[in-house]
């Protein structure tokens, strides 16, 4: 794990997954290269390389997180022209969602991570590198129904291969 980049994220089940693959072929405009489909997920706190750091300190801090949980309406696009990511997200943060990232920020700052200073922005990345688009309001919101959050990994995926891997899973209550 010590060489791995690392985060925590919510990981869609099938149905929603489904629904947001069904986004990604709804609209003709986007040009890009889509996210695999395993690999849809709204990042909650990214922690990069270990470099030293415990793995174990990592893991205590979400089991003892006790969040509870929620659904999310994703119902509107945007584009973030620097990165060139189209993306999928909630008009506003539930309560139980800021509540969830604010307590692993604080309890992560035990395990010698500084938590990020920048408005926690939730989303879910359909395209990247993507030409700029016009956003739009989705007609039918997706509704992603939130019942535990993931430790995942990035790696250097082989084409047509997903990039992400879940290590571990906390249920949320």
């Amino acid at each position: 794990m010590a060489d791995q980049r690392l985060f925590f994220a919510l990981w869609p089940e099938t149905e929603v997954r489904e629904a947001l693959l069904q986004q990604l072929s709804t609209d003709p405009q986007v040009k890009g290269r889509r996210h695999h489909p395993d690999d849809l997920h709204m990042t909650l706190v990214f922690l990069g390389q270990l470099q030293g750091r415990k793995p174990a300190c990592i893991e205590q801090a979400a089991e003892s997180i006790s969040g509870q949980r929620f659904e999310l309406s994703l119902d509107h696009t945007g584009y973030w022209p620097r990165p060139k990511i189209v993306w999928i997200a909630p008009q506003s943060t539930p309560t139980p969602l800021a509540l969830l990232v604010d307590g692993l920020k604080q309890r992560l700052t035990a395990c010698g991570f500084e938590p990020e200073q920048r408005t926690y922005k939730p989303h879910v990345t359909l395209f990247r590198k993507a030409q700029r688009i016009s956003p739009w309001q989705l007609t039918q919101p997706i509704q992603w129904p939130v019942k535990e959050f993931v430790l995942a990994s990035s790696n250097n995926p082989q084409p047509n291969q997903s990039r992400y891997k879940i290590l571990q899973r906390w249920p949320l209550a």
